[in-house]
């Protein structure tokens, strides 16, 4: 892996490693990706996927390491909310929308200040403009849904929901948590464009299992196993490595 300077990235991770209870989730894990760029990251279960979203995020402290963000900052001496002020924004597999408000309501409550739904819908954070939301909703294919109760959206439409709502929030930085995940074929073709397009001017990370979506994301992808890095480039090289086949996509 050719290891690229700080300030050329927007995430840099080097030697990073967890343990629980004696379990090493995360070995020495070193990974760098640069501004604008998507990434695709696989591996089988216990490979320290989430483990290494959780540190980018503050959930969790590495034991070692260093893992810096846009080139400045030490994401390990800060917390969750000071992370994603810095502009980190996490959507996790179980998309999470307010059921009972509409589409455009949700793109209200996503917004900086206070947490509620009153404040949300009637305070400082109800001056974003229809335009506005109408915008983010366009980019997600759900302009047309804007007055619906977010609980009446299929699966798919959901989780493009969330999706819109940290781009509302305008992050620098996107993880999102295998997104297709319970999607028809339909949906899981329009989430590849959707996360492609999102992808021109926000860097994207994707933690996905489905190889056929990931290699409709075309981008590089990075192999984790036992807590590191196994393999790493494009999908034809990564997914035809004797490792890769071995421990994780079998022949």
């Amino acid at each position: 892996m050719t290891k690229l300077h700080i300030t050329e990235t927007v995430l840099y991770l080097d030697d990073v490693s967890v343990s629980f209870d004696g379990f090493k989730a995360l070995n020495a894990l070193s990974l760098y990706l640069k501004p604008g760029e998507m990434r695709a990251i696989i591996g089988p279960n216990g490979a320290g996927k989430t483990t290494m979203m959780d540190v980018i995020t503050g959930k969790t402290r590495p034991d070692v390491g260093s893992v810096i963000f846009d080139g400045l900052h030490d994401l390990t001496q800060l917390d969750e909310a000071e992370i994603a002020n810095l502009g980190v924004g996490r959507k996790f597999q179980k998309p999470t929308v307010f059921g009972s408000h509409t589409v455009a309501d949700n793109i209200r409550l996503a917004l900086d200040g206070e947490r509620s739904a009153w404040s949300a819908l009637f305070g400082a954070r109800n001056e974003i403009s229809d335009d506005d939301i109408d915008a983010v909703l366009s980019r997600v294919r759900l302009l047309s849904h804007r007055k619906r109760l977010a609980g009446n959206l299929s699966h798919g439409q959901k989780q493009w929901l969330e999706i819109a709502m940290l781009l509302a929030q305008d992050p620098k930085l996107l993880l999102v948590d295998e997104p297709v995940a319970g999607m028809t074929d339909a949906e899981t073709e329009d989430t590849a464009h959707l996360l492609r397009d999102i992808s021109k001017s926000h860097s994207v990370v994707v933690v996905e299992h489905d190889m056929h979506f990931v290699r409709m994301l075309d981008s590089k992808v990075t192999c984790l196993h036992e807590g590191t890095v196994l393999a790493e480039g494009s999908i034809d090289a990564v997914s035809s490595d004797e490792r890769v086949i071995e421990v994780y996509l079998g022949r």
